[in-house]
């Protein structure tokens, strides 16, 4: 199965994001947000963040979920590659941990693709099936 692939969105980029379960659907979403920003093949995994969010439904999750790793990248000067979530449903919630791995920018080394702006909640979809599949639209 793929990981994620990318639509066009005028002035934008969408993705859809694909798992065999909520949380490596939610792992290759932060896969192909990174993959907007720098071949995350050339970004190594030596620094680890955490992180714990709650949201009130599913998509929320993800909206915050994809703002709280740009927040990351954009507060801690880094690029991530790796990314191990664990969902759990709590009290009508979701309550998300995350562990992100990556490296400090380095723009000798790594590629200079598009800054992402923003997430966006327009189109924003979760559909759990036999595959969960996420879309989502990033602001270029």
């Amino acid at each position: 199965m793929k990981k994620f692939e990318y639509f066009d969105v005028t002035a934008d980029i969408g993705f859809y994001a694909f798992g065999n379960n909520l949380n490596e659907a939610f792992e290759n979403a932060g896969l192909a947000i990174f993959n907007i920003i720098s071949n995350t093949d050339k970004i190594d995994a030596n620094k680890t963040i955490e992180f714990e969010i709650t949201s009130e439904d599913k998509v929320s999750l993800l909206y915050d979920y994809l703002e709280e790793l740009l927040f990351y990248h954009e507060i801690e000067f880094m690029l991530f590659s790796e990314f191990e979530v664990q969902i759990d449903e709590i009290d009508n919630n979701y309550h998300l941990k995350a562990i992100i791995c990556g490296e400090d920018i380095n723009w000798d080394k790594h590629d200079r693709d598009c800054e992402i702006k923003a997430i966006t909640f327009h189109q924003m979809e979760v559909n759990v099936g036999d595959v969960v599949e996420l879309k989502a639209i990033v602001d270029l």
